[in-house]
């Protein structure tokens, strides 16, 4: 999906390289430098993400936040910000961010994320839906998944990651975001979680002589293959 993207951002060097690289994705990107100026455009423009870093000039990244927050504007928002402690992320989360990237940033990570907040509107927590994706079907609220009406027996973990993947079929998901959505994690562990746990599932998967349906994004992560 093509995006019409704020960029709050007062390091212009980075602002211009970042716009010059999330539009080669496909997206339009407008650049604010300051929260005053990302404030007016807010209210002049629609936008469908902002990315937002968290110290600004004449009004704080923060203090943006909080005030789009109070108006009562949802849309999804990405805060980049060289400050990468554990508290810094809460405060930034708790303060209405949908999500807390860490300069440097890769621009297909951010990019990935931004997808993936665009996606999950279309699933709020606990939702009671059916994930169908091709031949599999998952419901959330049962946790339990089928694959041409075969029971596929998962363990809770694995039914975790399949459903992340399921929900973002045609999208490849980054290990760090598989981490934090499956396991909660908010750093990348030392072992190759991500990767054992994609290996157990690929085999219930293919169980029954049924195609390998995860692909496998070298050196970034994994994608379950849409319709």
């Amino acid at each position: 999906m093509n995006l019409n993207i704020l960029l709050v951002e007062d390091d212009a060097a980075l602002a211009d390289l970042l716009a010059t690289q999330l539009s080669e994705f496909g997206n339009t990107v407008t650049v604010a430098g300051d929260g005053q100026a990302a404030m007016a455009m807010l209210s002049a423009n629609p936008f469908d993400a902002i990315i937002l870093d968290r110290m600004l000039p004449r009004l704080d990244g923060m203090v943006v936040i909080e005030a789009l927050r109070k108006q009562g504007i949802t849309m999804p928002t990405l805060m980049l910000t060289a400050l990468g402690q554990t508290m810094d992320k809460v405060e930034g989360l708790t303060a209405g961010a949908d999500d807390y990237v860490v300069k440097p940033a890769d621009p297909a990570e951010i990019e990935a994320r931004l997808q993936a907040l665009i996606r999950a509107r279309r699933f709020p927590a606990g939702a009671s839906d059916t994930v169908r994706v091709g031949d599999i079907v998952i419901s959330p609220t049962k946790f339990r998944a089928w694959r041409h009406d075969r029971d596929l027996d998962l363990p809770r973990t694995e039914f975790k990651l399949l459903l992340v993947l399921a929900r973002n079929a045609g999208a490849v998901m980054t290990r760090p975001m598989l981490i934090e959505q499956v396991w909660q994690y908010d750093f990348e562990p030392t072992t190759n979680i991500v990767d054992a746990y994609v290996r157990r599932l690929r085999v219930k998967m293919t169980q029954f002589g049924d195609d390998d349906l995860i692909v496998t994004a070298r050196g970034v992560g994994y994608m379950l293959k849409a319709d």
